[in-house]
């Protein structure tokens, strides 16, 4: 099979997308690529870390995520004149929307570059289809899952049912193997839950997305996926990339290129 991109005259025409990462995340950027092969002709994605090896509510670790640790990390991007950056990481969901907010703002304001996360595409995704009650499948602990609960229905999304893994150390959410994932999908729905929402950007839900949507019969919004989907609006392309979900293969994104 020919891989090889084509209609590329100049690297330096492609849009390009920096993300910002944990720095023990090992799945968003393989998956990330996956997604980008269909328009590999037309965006690139670069990457830069901050230090996260697990996910709890205690001090030492929601610290992690202060804005000047953003900043500093989003400057470096900066440098590689990107067109956009995301903090492609969920920790909003546990610190509060008001973090994200923040941080976003204190990039765009330092550096001039338009800034979002993947909490803030999961809830603009949530308004676009109409979502106001979800399920939520996690790999967090028991404190944090409840702490996501909490925030998502302060920003108006009632999470009906819910499953988690209650683990804590990053490199053992992408470790998780995708029957356990498909299962926890299954543990998290119910009848009442419009979607599902997977909340975490160290976990390979995104890649049994498309196949169960048709099991359960309604949208999954991957943390991952939604965080590439937003990236694609910010600069500009919507074409349709099919084999992830229904994130990607809307209607009014399939009519564009129709």
């Amino acid at each position: 099979m020919d891989t090889h991109p084509k209609n590329i005259e100049n690297l330096k025409d492609l849009k390009k997308i920096g993300h910002i990462t944990p720095s023990s995340n090992t799945t968003l950027e393989p998956l990330t690529a996956m997604m980008t092969h269909p328009v590999s002709n037309l965006v690139s994605n670069h990457f830069t870390r901050i230090t996260v090896k697990k996910i709890s509510l205690d001090t030492e670790d929601t610290g992690r995520f202060e804005v000047d640790n953003m900043v500093a990390a989003a400057t470096l991007l900066a440098d590689a004149d990107v067109d956009a950056i995301l903090w492609n990481g969920t920790s909003g969901c546990w610190n509060g929307t008001g973090a994200d907010v923040e941080m976003c703002r204190a990039i765009t304001g330092e550096i001039d570059i338009p800034a979002s996360t993947s909490t803030l595409a999961q809830y603009e995704v949530f308004e676009r289809y109409g979502i106001e009650k979800f399920a939520l499948a996690v790999p967090y602990l028991d404190d944090v899952t409840q702490k996501a609960i909490e925030t998502y229905g302060e920003a108006g999304y009632e999470a009906v049912s819910y499953a988690n893994l209650n683990k804590t150390v990053n490199t053992e959410f992408a470790a998780v193997p995708l029957d356990r994932i498909r299962q926890l999908l299954r543990d998290a729905d119910s009848p009442e839950a419009e979607c599902i929402a997977v909340v975490c950007t160290n976990f390979a839900a995104a890649l049994v997305v498309e196949e169960m949507e048709q099991e359960l019969g309604k949208p999954i919004f991957d943390s991952v996926a939604v965080t590439f989907w937003k990236a694609l609006e910010m600069v500009g392309i919507e074409p349709p990339i099919p084999g992830w979900g229904t994130l990607f293969e809307a209607e009014t994104v399939r009519s564009k290129l129709s």
